[in-house]
Formats: structure tokens, sequence, C-alpha cells
């Protein structure tokens, strides 16, 4: 039987309440967000080990299979805004989680890529860090069963919320530096015309 297709997936909305934020206040701008992430997470990591139906002695993750629609779950979008997004897709015994980071120009999208590339290289090192993101998200991370076997469920949420929370400010950081460098470039070629 070809796989049944999964319902369509809740979405929610975070909006910050207005007023004026100031320097002191820093990130507490992401926090509901963050916040309502981390709800999400802790519900949807409630997973157990479960074997294959189809082929003995297999235990994948069901999620990346997707041979038994009755072991996936609704996905689950959070938005911030327009560029800023999550999806958690959790199963019986495995969670998917894609991000897509805030890009805002083409200097903010050529950032990212690069920088999601750099760590999904590495992504052996990261442990649930998937090399491939899902398409449309920028990075996708895979928990499984086995993972919370090994590791403590509210410590790998703590790691997703703090890799949330300075994935913007890396790149933030290294668009500043860009700039820096590309402004002191043209004063000193600039400055060659001048003498």
């Amino acid at each position: 039987h070809p796989p049944a297709a999964s319902p369509a997936p809740l979405s929610f909305v975070v909006r910050r309440q207005p007023g004026r934020m100031t320097a002191k206040q820093g990130n507490f701008a992401l926090k509901p967000y963050l916040d309502c992430i981390r709800e999400t997470l802790n519900a949807a990591l409630c997973v157990t080990n479960f074997a294959s139906q189809i082929v003995e002695r297999h235990n994948k993750p069901e999620i990346e299979v997707g041979t038994s629609s009755e072991l996936l779950l609704n996905t689950v979008v959070i938005h911030r805004s327009d560029n800023e997004k999550v999806m958690i897709e959790p199963a019986v015994n495995s969670v998917r989680m894609s991000v897509k980071v805030k890009q805002l120009d083409e200097m903010d999208e050529i950032l990212a890529r690069k920088f999601a590339r750099f760590l999904m290289l590495r992504a052996d090192n990261f442990i649930i860090l998937r090399r491939k993101p899902m398409p449309g998200y920028d990075i996708s991370f895979l928990m499984t069963n086995f993972n919370l076997e090994v590791m403590w469920k509210h410590k790998l949420i703590d790691f997703v919320i703090q890799f949330m929370e300075e994935i913007d400010s890396e790149i933030s950081a290294m668009k500043i530096a860009v700039n820096e460098r590309a402004r002191m470039v043209g004063y000193q070629y600039l400055k060659e015309f001048n003498s």
C-alpha cells in the first residue's frame, strides 16, 4: 500500500506584545517563540523504541522512512514571521525538526546558506543534525529514540533552543564583519585615487 498523505500541518504564529524593547532586554523578543518551540518539542519527544512493521529486525526512524502512515503524528509549524519558522514532525520513534533562519536580504541568504553548509558537513559531530535540510528550510535535526536513550531529553531540547538563539547572532556578526571588510577594501581602493 502506498503511504497515505499525512494530515495538514498545524500552524501557530507567535507574535510579540506591542511595546518598546530596550537593548538590555536582548533575546526577550525571541522568548515567546522559543518557549513555544520548547514546549512543542517536549511534547513531541515522547518517543519509544518501535521496530519496523514491514521489514523484520529493522528499526529505522519512521519520520524518515514513512512506510506506515499510522505511525506519523501531526506536523506542527511555528511561525515567528514570514522569514522565520520551525517545522516539527513527530512520529512514534523519531522527531524531525526543520528550522528556517531569518533572512532579510541577499547577504543574509548567502551567509545562512554557507553557515548551514559548514554545519552540515560536520553533522557527525552534532549527532542529531541531518546532512540535508527539508525543502524550504535551512537546517534540520533528527532526534530518535536511540538519541533519547543516551541523552537527557531536557538537555537535548536546551541544545536545540540555544542553537536557535545563537544562529541569528552568528549570522548577524558575520554580516557586520563582511560589511566592515568591504568598507575597508573600498577605503583602501579609493585612497589610491586621492594620492
